[in-house]
């Protein structure tokens, strides 16, 4: 449960620097978003969490 809350912390931090450093930029991709099919965005978040779930199972064991 602590590494779960140590990688949301680490992502709030990423998200927030990110806003921070380029807010113009991350208005103008948000606004792009709206152009993607949903089938395609749930793809692709489905493919990110496979790979996050694979990337964090092998660095535990």
């Amino acid at each position: 449960m602590k590494e779960l809350i140590i990688a949301f912390g680490l992502f709030m931090f990423i998200e927030g620097i990110l806003y921070a450093i380029f807010p113009s930029k991350m208005k103008s991709m948000l606004k792009k978003l709206e152009l993607i099919k949903d089938n395609q965005l749930r793809t692709g978040g489905l493919m990110f969490a496979v790979i996050g779930f694979i990337l964090v199972y092998y660095m535990k064991s």
